[in-house]
């Protein structure tokens, strides 16, 4: 009966811990199917093609935002990043199509250092990560803002850069394809490669990592250095859909990206995430805005919607589940138990 019961559980178990980002599938079936009710406009071929980029982008920036969560920390220095990257792609490309890579290789290279900076203060020194990116990210922002007035206002980016952003590959621009080619490249790291394994013990349980040999504070470094040229990959593209790209480009880009790896399961004590989900999540949260302004909601009503959303996000994390399953299987052995204590304690009564 024991030996019965142990496989039933474990595989209950396995069950729900695969589960735990079935959530966001299932808030993309429900959005789907609100807007087909309420707004039918907002599944039209030609609004889910101009959506699909920029839904892509979210992607792209939620990525690095769960490598950055996979290691228990958090960077909002994205708006200031991916800002820059974006006027980068504008003053080194200069209009001209021949700039365009070293355009976009100075933005990595530039983001490349910010997130190094982040890595070091927070990985190195151990700072706490909110505060350490939130003022790099004030500082990336000012720097931004400064080098934004070195060139005309409203320069375009490079005509060959914005041509591309803007083509069709399956009717979709190759802006999203992009974040679903970087999504399958997080995924296959994760599942099948040494060095993926190892981030997400490093994440999991540090000194655990710590003490067989997982150089831990190494991959907090390399966390916030890719994701910073994740946001610098974002910024670029965002660039190329805007043509004229400002100074306040990168502010929706703050809540966004963290809104999306909550939704998608993430554990933010670190360790656990999945790219797909984060990357799935993305593309509900991009859905949703699409839909409340097909269906006419003022703005003050899409933020109270918004935040109401990432709050149901974390009312369904994975984590809950995870511990509810926990308390639930605990409960269906207690009765057992209690019943044999019982019976032991009938017999050892008087007679």
């Amino acid at each position: 009966m024991v030996t019965a019961s142990k496989p039933s559980s474990s595989a209950l178990t396995s069950l729900v811990v695969g589960s735990r980002y079935m959530p966001v599938y299932l808030a993309l079936i429900v959005l789907w199917v609100v807007s087909a009710v309420w707004a039918p406009g907002a599944l039209a071929s030609g609004t889910l093609a101009a959506v699909a980029p920029y839904a892509a982008l979210l992607g792209i920036t939620a990525l690095g935002q769960m490598l950055v969560i996979m290691t228990g920390g958090i960077d909002l220095s994205i708006p200031g990043t991916l800002t820059l990257a974006a006027l980068v792609m504008v003053g080194v490309g200069n209009q001209a199509d021949e700039r365009i890579s070293q355009a976009i290789l100075t933005a990595v290279a530039v983001a490349a250092v910010i997130g190094l900076v982040n890595g070091i203060l927070i990985g190195g020194l151990r700072l706490n990560a909110l505060i350490v990116t939130l003022a790099v990210g004030q500082l990336v922002i000012g720097v931004a803002s400064r080098y934004g007035r070195s060139f005309p206002v409203q320069r375009p980016v490079p005509t060959g850069w914005s041509s591309w952003t803007m083509t069709r590959v399956f009717g979709v621009s190759p802006v999203f394809w992009a974040g679903v080619a970087l999504t399958v490249l997080f995924i296959a790291t994760f599942r099948y490669t040494t060095l993926g394994r190892r981030f997400q013990v490093a994440g999991a349980n540090p000194t655990a990592a710590q003490v067989v040999g997982v150089r831990v504070r190494l991959h907090q470094v390399s966390a916030y250095m890719v994701a910073s040229i994740l946001y610098a990959l974002a910024g670029v593209a965002l660039a190329g859909l805007l043509r004229t790209p400002g100074i306040g480009v990168g502010a929706e880009y703050l809540l966004g990206p963290i809104a999306a790896v909550v939704i998608g399961g993430a554990a933010l004590t670190g360790g656990l995430a999945s790219p797909l989900s984060t990357f799935a999540a993305a593309l509900f949260l991009t859905g949703l805005n699409r839909t409340m302004l097909v269906m006419g909601l003022p703005t003050s009503l899409q933020t109270v919607v918004f935040g109401l959303v990432i709050i149901g996000g974390m009312l369904v994390s994975g984590d809950r589940i995870i511990k509810a399953v926990e308390r639930t299987l605990r409960e269906r052995r207690r009765p057992e138990g209690t019943r044999r204590q019982k019976n032991d304690n009938s017999d050892d009564g008087p007679g």
